[in-house]
């Protein structure tokens, strides 16, 4: 919609100051002819709205002009108010900020509008970690958040899971990731991912670092979760699962359910899923029950036959003696 863009010119420019209509078009994926006569209708309109000609030309609004957000639709002033997680925002220390930067949001939102972002708030709970994930104590988080934002190397010691298990490392942190709860700091040389709760000690370097122009938070984040599941999974299983069975799989195993899934005459379910490793995938498996069949590898489904005749053995019925169950006649 033609107004919708006009109000995303005016935050744009007053986010970022003089832009070009190039550049303008590029964020709103339209034409720069299409930019130009959206800007006129901003002037039109009395919106005081200038172009610079020159090379560092462009777009830029009268020093001191701010619209107020009465362009916002419904939906969008609901959103915003999920945007802001408090857990974490308390966590990096702007748990103020964020409760000011609300309010003040609040305010400047028309009546009908501010009902509907308080109806969203009253509603919506959002929680990033899990049921029975115990809270991480992350005391370093705050100063190696205050490093990210201003590009300082840190001189950390740092927990790892392999020997020697306490290392000394120089980290330039780029980013912070919060992922199911836990924050991961990215940080040169390399780039690397290093678990914030494992820090344990840091000193500020002296100096400042600069981030890779070519260096990109969310594209890093998401090539190290794919190659991390990659890692994690390194083989395969075949099963057969009742329907039942099949509803109560979670996460990769789902996803690989759905993928490659094939409905069997008897009802059940032929599938291939990703294993962790024999041990994890057999522990899996048998918390299935007796609604699941493993088809291979064939060692997996050795293993499982036998750990299910171990269980048969051990709850076998048995006397008193524990030499087998007594049975008496019946007259």
């Amino acid at each position: 919609m033609k107004s919708s863009r006009l109000l995303a010119i005016l935050l744009l420019l007053q986010v970022n100051g003089r832009m070009t209509a190039a550049r303008l078009a590029a964020e709103l994926e339209v034409s720069v002819r299409t930019v130009y006569r959206d800007v006129e209708s901003l002037q039109a309109a009395g919106v005081p709205l200038y172009a610079d000609a020159g090379h560092r030309g462009g777009y830029r609004l009268l020093a001191g002009y701010r619209t107020r957000l009465t362009g916002l639709h419904a939906d969008e002033a609901e959103a915003l108010f999920l945007t802001g997680i408090p857990g974490p925002a308390a966590e990096l220390g702007l748990g103020p900020a964020l409760a000011a930067a609300q309010l003040k949001l609040r305010a400047a939102l028309p009546p009908e509008l501010r009902d509907y972002a308080d109806r969203m708030r009253s509603r919506f709970h959002l929680e990033a970690p899990g049921w029975y994930a115990q809270d991480d104590e992350v005391p370093q988080l705050p100063r190696v958040a205050d490093a990210v934002w201003r590009s300082r190397a840190l001189q950390v010691r740092y927990r790892r899971w392999r020997e020697p298990t306490d290392v000394d490392r120089r980290l330039e942190p780029y980013g912070l990731v919060l992922k199911a709860g836990r924050w991961y700091v990215v940080a040169g040389p390399g780039p690397r991912t290093y678990r914030v709760d494992q820090i344990l000690e840091l000193e500020e370097c002296d100096g400042e670092f600069t981030v890779p122009e070519d260096f990109d938070l969310v594209a890093y984040w998401r090539r190290h979760e794919a190659d991390f599941h990659t890692r994690l999974y390194r083989s395969e299983a075949v099963v057969r699962l009742a329907p039942g069975a099949a509803a109560r799989l979670v996460g990769a195993a789902a996803r690989a359910l759905e993928a490659t899934a094939v409905l069997e005459p008897d009802g059940w379910i032929r599938a291939v899923l990703p294993m962790e490793s024999p041990d994890h995938a057999q522990r899996t498996l048998l918390a299935l029950g007796a609604d699941v069949e493993v088809l291979g590898p064939p060692e997996l489904r050795a293993a499982v036959a036998a750990t299910a005749r171990t269980l048969a053995d051990r709850y076998a019925l048995r006397g008193p003696d524990g030499r087998g169950e007594h049975r008496q006649e019946g007259g």
